[in-house]
């Protein structure tokens, strides 16, 4: 008799999978952190990233809630960027109290600047990981990040 595998993967199969990822983060922010240009940091640059990818102008609390860290945090951030010119930060019209942030041109810029800087270490990656593997896994790792973060508000 043979014995039916399950379909769901063990505990610590999980546990390696996620175990994994964070090092590969850990690995990657601190490579990339060192291509990034004019002392800009992996927390600067993800979010003049966020910009690009998801709205062009968002409140400091809506970019703290994306980066899941504290508005203190997220403020200190965007007054560092908004000192090199990256963000505008004003008030919002629609309430006196509020803030709205914008990335600049010269942070589009910069942003841009930051990813061609980087453009080596992928490359050099990409020659020791087949790209068509890397392909592969992209969707599976969209499908847990996207999960993951419908959950975080649970």
């Amino acid at each position: 008799m043979t014995e039916k595998k399950s379909s769901q993967p063990s505990e610590a199969t999980l546990f390696t999978y996620f175990n994994e990822v964070s090092i590969i983060a850990q690995l990657i922010i601190a490579q990339f952190e060192r291509s990034l240009p004019d002392g800009l940091t992996n927390s600067q640059f993800s979010v003049l990233n966020w910009f690009s990818r998801v709205d062009s102008q968002a409140s400091p609390g809506r970019l703290a809630t994306a980066f899941q860290v504290t508005p203190g945090a997220m403020t200190n951030t965007l007054k560092k960027l908004e000192s090199k010119g990256l963000v505008k930060i004003e008030p919002d019209e629609l309430s006196g109290r509020k803030k709205k942030v914008s990335i600049t041109s010269r942070g589009e810029k910069l942003q841009k600047q930051a990813l061609n800087a980087a453009a080596p270490l992928f490359q050099e990656i990409a020659k020791n990981c087949p790209l068509e593997n890397i392909e592969i896994q992209v969707p599976q790792l969209q499908r847990v990040r996207e999960y993951l973060d419908r959950r975080r508000y649970n």
